[in-house]
C-alpha cells in the first residue's frame, strides 16, 4: 500500500513522459489489487457454501435430523422445507459462479473504464448475495417457527382437554415475538457478513475511487 501511495505522488509530480508510464503502472497495480480482492470474495463464498454443505451432511446422519424430519412431516411442510433448501443452494451456486465470472473479467481487462465497470458489477453482486442470504434466512426461519409454535400450542391444548384452535391474541403475540427474534438473529448475521465481506468491499471501493481519479 505504501508503494502504491509513493507511485501516485511521483505520478502527479513528474513530467509528461513519466506521467504516462506512472499511469500505466498505477493502473496495473490497481488491477492486480482488485483482482486479488474479488478472488478472495470468491474463495470466502466457496468456504461458506462448503461449511453449509458439511453442516447439512453432519446433521443428516444425526438423531436430531431424524427428529426434525419427523416433526416437519407432522406439520405437513417437509416437502416445502426440502424444496426451499434445494432452491437456496441452487441460487447460492449461481452467485458463486457470478463471483468467478467477475474475477475472470477483472483479471483480463485492459482499460481503466472496463475495470471500473467490473468493480461496480462485483460490488452489486456481493450486496445482492448478502441480501438474498439474509432475506432467505429471515423468511425461512419465521415460517418454520410459526408452524412449530402453532403445532406445539394446539397439540398441548388438545392433550389438556382444550380447543385445537389457537386464540387470536396468542397468535398475534407469538407472531410479534417470533418477528423480533428473527430480526435479532438476522441483524447478527448481517453484522457477520458486514465484517467479512465489508472489509473486502471497502478495499475494492478504494481501488474504485483511485481509478475514478485517474479517469478525471
Amino acid at each position: 500500500m505504501e508503494g502504491l501511495d509513493l507511485l501516485k505522488k511521483d505520478w502527479h509530480k513528474s513530467t509528461n513522459s513519466f506521467t504516462q508510464i506512472g499511469e500505466n503502472e498505477l493502473s496495473d497495480m490497481l488491477k492486480l489489487r482488485s483482482s486479488s480482492i474479488v478472488k478472495w470474495i470468491f474463495i470466502v463464498s466457496i468456504c461458506e457454501l462448503l461449511f453449509g454443505v458439511l453442516l447439512s451432511v453432519v446433521l443428516s446422519i444425526s438423531k436430531a435430523h431424524e427428529d426434525s424430519s419427523e416433526l416437519l412431516q407432522r406439520w405437513g411442510i417437509y416437502e416445502f422445507y426440502m424444496g426451499c433448501s434445494i432452491a437456496f443452494y441452487v441460487v447460492v451456486v449461481w452467485f458463486i459462479y457470478r463471483f468467478y465470472q467477475n474475477y475472470r473479467k477483472i483479471s483480463v481487462v485492459s482499460s481503466t473504464k472496463d475495470l471500473i465497470t467490473n468493480i461496480i458489477n462485483t460490488r452489486r453482486v456481493v450486496k445482492r448475495y448478502i441480501a438474498f442470504n439474509l432475506i432467505s434466512f429471515a423468511v425461512f426461519f419465521l415460517i418454520i417457527c410459526c408452524f412449530g409454535f402453532y403445532y406445539g400450542y394446539t397439540t398441548a391444548s388438545v392433550e389438556h382437554g382444550g380447543s385445537d384452535q389457537m386464540p387470536l391474541t396468542v397468535m398475534i403475540t407469538a407472531i410479534v415475538v417470533l418477528i423480533l427474534i428473527t430480526a435479532i438473529l438476522t441483524l447478527i448475521f448481517w453484522l457477520i457478513y458486514k465484517l467479512i465481506y465489508g472489509i473486502l468491499l471497502r478495499r475494492l471501493n478504494r481501488s474504485y475511487e483511485e481509478l475514478k481519479k485517474m479517469e478525471l
